[in-house]
């Protein structure tokens, strides 16, 4: 391998650094074999050599070299001190990954919306990327990336069970969808309802297999497999899977499904035991960068210490009411009375001290509960029921435990 150094500008765009490095790259004979590839540029410059050669041109951070005669070599790390966070870069996805963030005060600052890296102010080690979520796996197997935030679905498609992939946080709640299998709900599926029943369907054999469309091509045939469908052929597909069936062209699909709708309107139907998994957007980061990379640990450790206590919070409100009583044991008596008030341990009461006749009384007591925001007007009534006045409601931000359990998972996986 030789390394070009000098040639890559970034202020130029992608398509001026590739006619740079045309003007750049002349050889002798004018020819070249062999495949520039990087593993964090969508861009791939191919050239004929007369003679075999393994030339590879660095322009970030990880460089695959490939000859005509050569297998695939492994990828050559760049040192960095930097810790690395893949987000998705477009869609939904990406639009409430960073509502989540910002919600957790790690708002994530893109100075340019052209550029593909960002940072989180709060966290000055941290480098942003922005990539397409099975890029983000891919990233995070080789080493450019050390955290991420993706679908499940695409963790388990494209990390293929790798050990070097964890699970920070496996319920950021939302992005949440299903993998499942559906098939026509007429014809000769109309009375076909399970996965068992399309199992034992005599139909399928070798000359005339199961034709399933999917954009899963390794969690797809591996479900099917694994639900004892013998006669399979797999086509691969992107978008639009639920026309296939009515075009003829597939018998059954296997695809994300989350309301359902896309399917019922397509006279798509799913079947009992084809779900092939539940996703839904997930933290995930590298083993070998929490063991190794200075200042992944720490930053992983922030960041899910922020989600968790923010998810926590989510849903929950605080209530704080003023109660007649002549001890705090009294009142916190009548609170627990009721079910819906025990709050997170139990009601924090405190006296509330007024002035009268020149002397500090108390005649009421404060007290503080936690209460799930669909049962704030149950909890209200409650409240009154056992003499609760001046009641006021407010918002949470966090809810932080002593520890979280992920956090202590975490430490185990990685034998600390």
């Amino acid at each position: 391998m030789e390394t070009m150094k000098g040639l890559f500008n970034p202020t130029l765009t992608p398509q001026q650094q590739m006619r740079r490095l045309r003007h750049e790259c002349r050889y002798a004979d004018g020819q070249i074999q062999g495949v520039i590839k990087s593993s964090t540029s969508p861009y791939v410059e191919r050239r004929q050599f007369r003679r075999p050669s393994r030339y590879a041109i660095a322009c970030c951070s990880t460089v695959t070299a490939i000859g005509r005669d050569a297998a695939p070599t492994a990828t050559a790390q760049v040192e960095r001190s930097v810790v690395r966070l893949g987000l998705p870069s477009k869609g939904r996805m990406a639009e409430e990954t960073l509502n989540l963030l910002k919600s957790c005060q790690l708002t994530v600052r893109q100075l340019n919306p052209r550029q593909y890296t960002a940072d989180i102010p709060l966290l000055p080690n941290l480098e942003v990327w922005f990539q397409r979520p099975k890029d983000i796996v891919r990233k995070l197997q080789s080493g450019d990336l050390d955290l991420g935030i993706v679908g499940y679905d695409t963790v388990s498609e494209y990390g293929q069970g790798n050990e070097d992939l964890v699970i920070v946080h496996d319920a950021l709640e939302y992005g949440a969808c299903r993998l499942a299998l559906a098939i026509p709900k007429e014809g000769i599926f109309e009375n076909i309802n399970s996965i068992d029943e399309l199992s034992r369907m005599t139909k399928w054999t070798a000359e005339r297999p199961l034709r399933v469309v999917t954009g899963f091509t390794y969690l797809g045939p591996k479900f099917l497999k694994e639900k004892g469908l013998k006669h399979v052929a797999i086509t691969t597909a992107d978008g639009a899977l639920e026309s296939y069936p009515a075009m003829g062209t597939a018998d059954a699909i296997v695809d994300l499904v989350s309301s359902g709708t896309t399917l019922r309107e397509n006279n798509l139907k799913e079947v009992e035991g084809g779900t092939v998994l539940q996703s839904q957007a997930v933290f995930v980061a590298s083993k070998r960068s929490l063991s190794s990379r200075e200042g992944v640990l720490e930053i992983t450790h922030e960041m899910l210490e922020r989600l968790e206590a923010h998810l926590s919070a989510t849903g929950e409100i605080m209530v704080t009411a003023n109660m007649r009583g002549n001890s705090a044991e009294e009142v916190a008596e009548r609170v627990l009375s009721q079910t819906s008030l025990s709050g997170l341990q139990g009601p924090t009461v405190s006296p509330v001290y007024c002035l009268r006749d020149g002397k500090v009384k108390v005649d009421y007591y404060a007290i503080n509960i936690v209460v799930p925001q669909k049962t704030l007007y149950k909890s209200i009534q409650q409240l009154r029921s056992i003499g609760g006045s001046g009641v006021l409601v407010s918002k949470l931000t966090y809810i932080f435990d002593e520890e979280t359990p992920r956090w202590r998972k975490l430490l185990s996986q990685l034998g600390m």
